[in-house]
């Protein structure tokens, strides 16, 4: 990991209940879905959400911006390998055409959740962390970057288009019980130079 300048740091369990609001926000409430699908009789699938969030913390997977009262911000991304994955009949519905996409984008560094709260927008947070994401891959030896997004996001293209992100790729959005107008998923991605 590069070094941080405050307010970024990595983020601590301690900010799982921040780590799994950001993540419903940026997956415009996919992560309550499958947590929900996952929640056992009586389980809270926020109790799952936090405890997913809390072990990335754990393995330093998220950077967060915080100005002193937790996290307000966050950014989780990956480095993408050489080979594809595979996608067998047993592979979840719902993660199907994302991960179709996701194989479209080999070796890239990936960003998997990048979101902010509603009060915290219009601050440069999102430009900020997607300059940080490029400096990531770079210290990893990667050219180019990559993101899913919801094809009616337009907030999100707009900034990932600033950025230089480009479309390269759809796929349909294929629902599986999940409540949204979502209908295609977008493939970005950028050059890094």
């Amino acid at each position: 990991m590069i070094a941080l300048e405050r307010p970024e740091r990595l983020a601590t369990p301690s900010d799982a209940q921040q780590l799994a609001e950001l993540i419903n926000i940026a997956g415009e409430g996919l992560p309550l879905h499958i947590w929900t699908g996952l929640a056992r009789d009586g389980q809270d699938p926020w109790d799952i959400g936090r405890a997913r969030q809390a072990e990335k913390a754990q393995e330093g997977q998220i950077v967060v911006v915080d100005f002193g009262e937790g996290a307000v911000a966050g950014l989780t991304g990956y480095s993408i390998g050489t080979e594809p994955v595979e996608i067998g009949a047993d592979f979840p519905t719902l993660f199907r055409p994302l991960q179709e996409l996701e194989n479209q984008a080999l070796e890239s560094w990936y960003v998997n959740v990048l979101a902010c709260y509603p009060e915290h927008r219009g601050q440069g947070l999102g430009a900020r962390f997607l300059d940080l994401a490029d400096e990531i891959a770079r210290a990893e030896g990667l050219h180019r970057m990559s993101v899913i997004v919801a094809g009616d996001n337009v907030g999100a293209r707009r900034l990932y288009e600033r950025k230089g992100y480009r479309t390269v790729a759809s796929a349909p959005c294929l629902k599986d019980g999940w409540d949204t107008n979502t209908q295609e998923w977008l493939l970005l991605m950028k050059e890094l130079f």
